[in-house]
């Protein structure tokens, strides 16, 4: 007959390790559609105007124009004054209109006639260039405007 004998090193098993990467991946995606990422880099100052009553709107159907000054350290090369960004560049009046269609057809084929226009306005900004970037939205039928401000209230009493 035989004999049973225990084991004298009680020695643990190894850890399983097999769903190890099924874990990793899955907080990759899951940080990957959680992680907002940021479109546009601010070549201009943007200090809003303050207001009292703001609604949100849908980036789906929008296109944005951000006017100022362009920022510290931008001044060396484009100066002081006030200028036009959309997307990542900068663009005067004269370009204006290519790359507001430039920025039209990135949208949905479908939301292309409805275009809404957001201009986020340095509130230290020339009148002048804002006027100038309104008439040339209003040669291009782009007459959905808003204004982006910041929430809250700058009247003192």
């Amino acid at each position: 007959m035989s004999k049973f004998n225990k084991k004298k090193g009680g020695e643990l098993p190894a850890v399983n390790t097999a769903s190890l990467p099924d874990i990793v991946f899955m907080l990759l995606f899951f940080f990957m559609v959680v992680t907002v990422l940021r479109k546009d880099n601010m070549l201009v100052q943007q200090k809003l105007p303050k207001a009292d009553q703001v609604e949100k709107l849908k980036k789906d159907r929008s296109v944005f124009i951000y006017a100022g000054k362009p920022s510290s350290r931008y001044q060396d090369k484009f100066g002081t004054e006030g200028k036009i960004q959309i997307g990542d560049k900068y663009t005067d009046i004269n370009s204006l209109e290519f790359a507001l269609s430039e920025a039209r057809t990135k949208l949905i084929p479908e939301l292309q006639g409805k275009v809404v226009v957001g201009l986020k306005v340095d509130e230290q900004t020339n009148v002048g260039l804002l006027q100038d970037v309104k008439e040339k939205l209003r040669d291009l039928n782009m007459v959905k405007v808003i204004y982006i401000t910041a929430p809250g209230n700058d009247v003192q009493q």
